[in-house]
Protein backbone atom coordinates (compact mmCIF):
# COMPACT_ATOMS: atom_id res chain seq x y z
CA UNK A 1 0.00 0.00 0.00
CA UNK A 2 2.68 2.22 0.53
CA UNK A 3 4.20 1.98 -3.02
CA UNK A 4 0.52 2.86 -4.04
CA UNK A 5 0.26 6.06 -2.51
CA UNK A 6 4.13 7.35 -3.28
CA UNK A 7 3.02 6.47 -6.91
CA UNK A 8 0.19 8.25 -6.26
CA UNK A 9 1.84 11.64 -5.28
CA UNK A 10 4.41 11.43 -8.12
CA UNK A 11 2.11 10.58 -10.86
CA UNK A 12 1.12 14.13 -11.60
CA UNK A 13 4.70 16.03 -11.91
CA UNK A 14 5.75 13.11 -13.73
CA UNK A 15 3.56 13.50 -16.38
CA UNK A 16 3.34 17.50 -16.37
CA UNK A 17 7.54 16.87 -16.79
CA UNK A 18 7.22 14.25 -19.39
CA UNK A 19 4.82 16.46 -21.29
CA UNK A 20 7.41 19.16 -21.28
CA UNK A 21 10.11 17.31 -22.07
CA UNK A 22 8.24 15.66 -25.21
CA UNK A 23 7.70 19.00 -26.53
CA UNK A 24 10.25 20.21 -26.15
CA UNK A 25 11.96 17.24 -27.86
CA UNK A 26 9.42 18.15 -30.24
CA UNK A 27 10.61 22.01 -30.95
CA UNK A 28 7.36 22.91 -29.17
CA UNK A 29 7.95 26.54 -27.68
CA UNK A 30 6.42 24.86 -24.54
CA UNK A 31 6.19 28.53 -22.41
CA UNK A 32 4.57 30.29 -24.80
CA UNK A 33 2.22 27.05 -25.69
CA UNK A 34 1.64 27.29 -22.17
CA UNK A 35 0.85 31.16 -21.88
CA UNK A 36 -1.66 30.96 -24.85
CA UNK A 37 -3.64 28.20 -23.28
CA UNK A 38 -3.99 30.12 -20.19
CA UNK A 39 -5.04 32.55 -22.11
CA UNK A 40 -7.94 30.97 -24.19
CA UNK A 41 -8.88 29.60 -20.78
CA UNK A 42 -9.64 32.91 -19.05
CA UNK A 43 -11.67 33.71 -22.29
CA UNK A 44 -13.48 31.17 -22.00
CA UNK A 45 -14.56 31.31 -18.77
CA UNK A 46 -15.85 34.81 -19.11
CA UNK A 47 -18.12 33.47 -21.70
CA UNK A 48 -19.45 31.02 -19.85
CA UNK A 49 -20.06 32.96 -16.74
CA UNK A 50 -23.68 34.12 -18.35
CA UNK A 51 -24.36 30.75 -19.05
CA UNK A 52 -23.62 29.70 -15.11
CA UNK A 53 -25.74 32.66 -13.84
CA UNK A 54 -28.57 31.89 -15.59
CA UNK A 55 -29.05 28.23 -14.86
CA UNK A 56 -28.28 28.57 -10.82
CA UNK A 57 -30.67 31.40 -11.16
CA UNK A 58 -33.20 28.91 -12.92
CA UNK A 59 -32.32 26.73 -9.79
CA UNK A 60 -33.15 28.97 -7.70
CA UNK A 61 -36.46 30.08 -8.73
CA UNK A 62 -37.35 26.39 -9.33
CA UNK A 63 -36.39 25.08 -5.68
CA UNK A 64 -37.95 28.45 -4.02
CA UNK A 65 -41.24 28.54 -6.10
CA UNK A 66 -42.55 25.29 -4.24
CA UNK A 67 -42.42 23.95 -8.09
CA UNK A 68 -40.32 21.20 -6.70
CA UNK A 69 -42.68 20.48 -4.37
CA UNK A 70 -45.39 20.75 -5.62
CA UNK A 71 -43.87 18.12 -8.61
CA UNK A 72 -42.89 15.57 -6.06
CA UNK A 73 -46.49 15.13 -4.16
CA UNK A 74 -47.91 14.80 -7.93
CA UNK A 75 -45.91 12.05 -8.20
CA UNK A 76 -46.23 10.56 -4.95
CA UNK A 77 -49.24 8.06 -5.43
CA UNK A 78 -46.94 6.83 -8.84
CA UNK A 79 -44.11 6.53 -6.62
CA UNK A 80 -45.44 4.53 -3.84
CA UNK A 81 -47.25 1.92 -6.36
CA UNK A 82 -43.60 1.51 -7.88
CA UNK A 83 -41.93 1.47 -3.90
CA UNK A 84 -39.93 4.15 -5.22
CA UNK A 85 -39.41 6.24 -2.39
CA UNK A 86 -40.37 10.25 -2.76
CA UNK A 87 -37.46 11.54 -1.54
CA UNK A 88 -34.94 10.96 -4.13
CA UNK A 89 -37.58 12.96 -6.83
CA UNK A 90 -35.83 15.68 -6.00
CA UNK A 91 -32.62 14.76 -6.31
CA UNK A 92 -33.50 13.08 -9.84
CA UNK A 93 -34.88 16.44 -11.00
CA UNK A 94 -31.76 18.46 -10.21
CA UNK A 95 -29.45 16.38 -11.05
CA UNK A 96 -29.48 17.10 -14.89
CA UNK A 97 -29.34 20.59 -13.93
CA UNK A 98 -26.58 21.45 -11.45
CA UNK A 99 -23.94 18.57 -10.42
CA UNK A 100 -23.32 20.96 -6.86
CA UNK A 101 -27.02 20.98 -6.23
CA UNK A 102 -27.38 17.33 -6.40
CA UNK A 103 -24.17 16.89 -4.30
CA UNK A 104 -26.41 19.05 -1.80
CA UNK A 105 -29.24 16.92 -1.88
CA UNK A 106 -27.45 13.82 -1.65
CA UNK A 107 -25.67 15.11 1.18
CA UNK A 108 -28.61 15.67 2.85
CA UNK A 109 -30.36 12.60 2.15
CA UNK A 110 -27.12 10.46 3.43
CA UNK A 111 -27.42 12.95 6.98
CA UNK A 112 -31.16 12.06 7.47
CA UNK A 113 -31.45 8.77 6.55
CA UNK A 114 -27.88 7.32 7.00
CA UNK A 115 -25.28 5.91 4.17
CA UNK A 116 -26.74 2.75 4.94
CA UNK A 117 -30.33 3.21 4.23
CA UNK A 118 -31.87 2.36 1.56
CA UNK A 119 -32.53 6.01 0.05
CA UNK A 120 -28.43 7.10 1.15
CA UNK A 121 -27.00 3.99 -1.13
CA UNK A 122 -29.75 5.02 -3.92
CA UNK A 123 -28.90 8.65 -3.92
CA UNK A 124 -25.63 7.70 -4.06
CA UNK A 125 -25.91 5.89 -6.59
CA UNK A 126 -28.21 8.09 -8.84
CA UNK A 127 -25.63 10.79 -8.26
CA UNK A 128 -23.04 8.32 -9.53
CA UNK A 129 -24.98 6.83 -12.85
CA UNK A 130 -26.68 10.25 -13.75
CA UNK A 131 -24.62 13.39 -15.28
CA UNK A 132 -25.60 17.06 -15.68
CA UNK A 133 -26.94 16.90 -18.84
CA UNK A 134 -28.47 20.74 -18.82
CA UNK A 135 -25.76 21.94 -17.33
CA UNK A 136 -22.98 20.47 -19.72
CA UNK A 137 -25.36 21.43 -22.81
CA UNK A 138 -25.75 24.93 -21.35
CA UNK A 139 -22.00 25.93 -20.38
CA UNK A 140 -19.86 23.89 -22.83
CA UNK A 141 -22.11 24.35 -26.23
CA UNK A 142 -22.65 28.15 -25.06
CA UNK A 143 -19.13 28.41 -24.83
CA UNK A 144 -18.52 27.14 -28.25
CA UNK A 145 -21.61 28.75 -29.86
CA UNK A 146 -23.37 25.39 -30.54
CA UNK A 147 -27.19 26.75 -31.05
CA UNK A 148 -29.19 23.39 -32.44
CA UNK A 149 -28.31 20.97 -29.00
CA UNK A 150 -31.94 19.12 -29.62
CA UNK A 151 -30.49 15.81 -30.25
CA UNK A 152 -28.22 15.91 -27.76
CA UNK A 153 -30.54 17.27 -25.05
CA UNK A 154 -32.37 14.38 -25.79
CA UNK A 155 -29.60 11.58 -26.08
CA UNK A 156 -28.37 13.55 -22.89
CA UNK A 157 -31.50 13.28 -21.44
CA UNK A 158 -32.56 9.48 -22.13
CA UNK A 159 -29.38 8.18 -20.76
CA UNK A 160 -30.20 10.43 -17.50
CA UNK A 161 -33.39 8.58 -16.88
CA UNK A 162 -31.90 5.10 -18.05
CA UNK A 163 -29.26 5.58 -15.20
CA UNK A 164 -31.89 6.93 -12.92
CA UNK A 165 -33.82 3.43 -13.30
CA UNK A 166 -31.38 1.23 -13.68
CA UNK A 167 -29.94 2.72 -10.21
CA UNK A 168 -33.36 2.50 -8.47
CA UNK A 169 -33.33 -1.58 -9.88
CA UNK A 170 -30.19 -2.23 -9.00
CA UNK A 171 -29.66 -0.81 -5.58
CA UNK A 172 -33.40 -2.54 -5.10
CA UNK A 173 -32.08 -6.03 -6.42
CA UNK A 174 -28.64 -5.98 -4.27
CA UNK A 175 -29.66 -4.12 -1.22
CA UNK A 176 -33.75 -4.79 -1.27
CA UNK A 177 -36.63 -2.01 -1.11
CA UNK A 178 -37.18 0.27 1.73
Amino acid sequence: MHWMTVISIWMIPFLICGILLYGTFKKVPTYETFVEGGKEGIQMSFSIIPFLVGMLVAISVFRASGALEFFVQFLRPLLEFLHVPAEIVPLAIIRPISGTAALGMTSDLISVYGPDSFIGRLAATIQGSTDTTLYVLTVYFGAVGIKKMGDALKVGLLADLVGLIAAIVVVTLVFGGK
